[in-house]
């Protein structure tokens, strides 16, 4: 749960440190005072997007941070380890804002995505906004709560996948069947084109040592010359090179006898003409091997003339037949696949099968989640104003299904006995609407495990007796998690295990919000304002009082 929230430089926040117990938690002060900024500072700290306008004005930054317990064992201590973060004492989680709309968000000390930090939040804490009752009235939405009360995310993740993977497989098949005579004709110039470089029999090491024989075909009357007009003069002219040398060799050697000096000298001349030795025997090696062969510069020219030909005609270089051929290779069997119907048509049927068989099993946990939830609300309408109504989810299936699953989703409700239900957006008045959503809510949050819940003003549009019910309602939803709530409603508010109240003060012309913590003196003086506005009287002070020691009658 959360333990500790600070808070800096945030729209009206200069400043904040606060530390929260379990229980249910209520936020009270007058209209405008900020109580709803605190949630939305919670809101960016688990990962909603960030803005400019959140930063406090003449600020360059809002930072923000939480201290969260977790379980050692439970779903964040999996989430810490599937993303590579080392587990702490406490989860620590802390996002900054730059003025210019910049945003980083850390998780222990570690810089995290925005993504990373809302699959973090939901984890931590479900948030249901002012708007929450309006957004019931979208089939999204009443799918979400349904599926959220069943405890199916997984399942509904792999009805999707399920979906997504059988709409590729129909479409290539009907891309297969509307495509198949195009696609016979770019298989058929794909072989043709595969076929002739086959026929090319290309391969760069050949084509290297192809360009090397014909350099030296084409000049091999050259070389014959240049080679045998060095060996001639290297060994077999008069004098030669070779012999003088080694002539040269000895007599320096036996002047070396005489003066050491030459020594020396000798040994490098010697040197010299032990290589010119061994050049004579190579050239000679050279010279004999050498041969004029016009047929084989014949072949090496037609091969030359073929694949510079090849290459000319694709517009690719020598170098790059490889790759292009591998490329029509790829695309031809892609082709193959793709025209092969029956192949494809088998994959089409696998995959509806897949997504049938998923989609099955989803509408049966969606069927048992709808009567359940269906039977809680009803029971809890009872209690709020509306004795006799009904409330009942109908499941309508989708011809071919859908992403989502093989029904659509709607909320039905009866206000009165003796009506039948109708979807929830055409009967439900504004105050029903508030009842009926908050119900939605509380039950469903009760199905899922995140240790915090939030609810800001939810509880708009209720009053006198109903609004008694809300405050027990969220007072025993506390008893299993921490819940924090955001009211105008002294009932509401009474039932609260500990209560903060909001509030604006002006400060050299720049508004701020403040928080104050409430003992009991301060709780009784809170709830007197709140029921009886500007003016407090001994009256709204004992009916305070009263209401939070659980005595004070029902309102009217």
């Amino acid at each position: 749960m959360l333990r500790r929230l600070t808070i800096r430089d945030f729209v009206l926040v200069d400043r904040l440190d606060l530390e929260f117990g379990p229980g249910f938690g209520a936020l009270t002060g007058e209209t405008g005072a900020g109580k709803s900024i605190l949630l939305d500072a919670l809101s960016l700290l688990l990962g909603d997007r960030a803005d400019s306008a959140m930063v406090r004005a003449g600020c360059e930054r809002a930072e923000i941070s939480g201290a969260f317990d977790f379980a050692p064992a439970g779903p964040v201590a999996s989430w810490l380890a599937e993303n590579g973060l080392e587990p702490e004492e406490e989860l620590l989680v802390r996002r900054i804002v730059e003025s210019g709309g910049r945003s980083r968000g850390f998780v222990n000390g570690t810089p995290v995505a925005a993504s990373q930090l809302k699959a973090l939040g939901e984890l931590i804490a479900d948030i249901h906004g002012q708007h929450a009752h309006q957004a019931l009235l979208r089939n999204d939405a009443q799918r979400e709560l349904l599926d959220a009360h069943a405890g199916v995310g997984a399942l509904v993740a792999q009805v999707a996948a399920a979906w997504r993977a059988w709409q590729a497989a129909k479409r290539e098949l009907e891309a297969a069947q509307a495509q198949h005579d195009a696609l016979a004709r770019e298989r058929e110039m794909l072989e043709w084109q595969l076929g002739e470089a086959k026929l090319l029999a290309f391969e760069p090491g050949h084509w290297l040592q192809t360009t090397l024989d014909h350099q030296r075909l084409s000049h091999a009357a050259g070389l014959i010359e240049g080679a045998g007009a060095a060996l001639g003069a290297l060994d077999e002219a008069e004098p030669a090179i070779a012999a003088e040398v080694e002539r040269l060799a000895v007599r320096l050697a036996e002047l070396g006898k005489i003066d050491p000096q030459l020594a020396s000298i000798a040994e490098l001349v010697e040197g010299a003409g032990i290589q010119l030795g061994e050049a004579v025997v190579a050239l000679r090696r050279y010279r004999d091997r050498l041969d004029l062969d016009p047929e084989a510069l014949g072949e090496c020219e037609r091969r030359i003339a073929a694949v510079t030909q090849f290459a000319r005609k694709y517009r690719v270089s020598p170098d790059e037949i490889p790759a292009l051929v591998a490329d029509w290779s790829e695309r031809l069997a892609r082709i193959e696949r793709a025209t092969d119907v029956d192949a494809l048509a088998a994959a089409e049927a696998a995959g509806a099968k897949a997504y049938g068989e998923c989609a099955e099993r989803l509408s049966e946990r969606r069927r048992l989640g709808a009567q359940q939830l269906g039977l809680r609300v009803t029971e809890a309408m009872q209690e709020l104003a509306m004795a006799g109504g009904r409330f009942a989810i109908a499941l309508t299936p989708l011809p071919g299904g859908s992403v989502h699953g093989a029904e659509a989703v709607e909320f039905l409700v009866a206000a009165n006995p003796h009506q039948e239900p109708r979807p929830l957006a055409k009967v439900a008045s504004g105050g029903e609407l508030s009842r009926i959503g908050l119900s939605i809510q509380v039950i469903a949050s009760e199905a899922q495990a995140v240790p915090t819940l939030v609810f800001d003003e939810v509880d708009v549009g209720i009053g006198g007796r109903v609004a008694e019910v809300v405050g027990r309602r969220l007072h025993e939803l506390g008893r299993r998690c921490q819940v924090l709530c955001v009211t105008h409603l002294p009932q509401v508010a009474a039932r609260a295990d500990w209560q903060w109240q909001i509030s604006k003060e002006v400060r050299e012309g720049a508004s701020y919000s403040q928080v104050r913590v409430l003992d009991a003196e301060a709780r009784v003086e809170e709830i007197a304002r709140m029921l009886g506005g500007e003016r407090i009287t001994d009256t709204t002070r004992n009916h305070a009082a009263e209401m939070l020691a659980g005595e004070a009658p029902e309102p009217a």
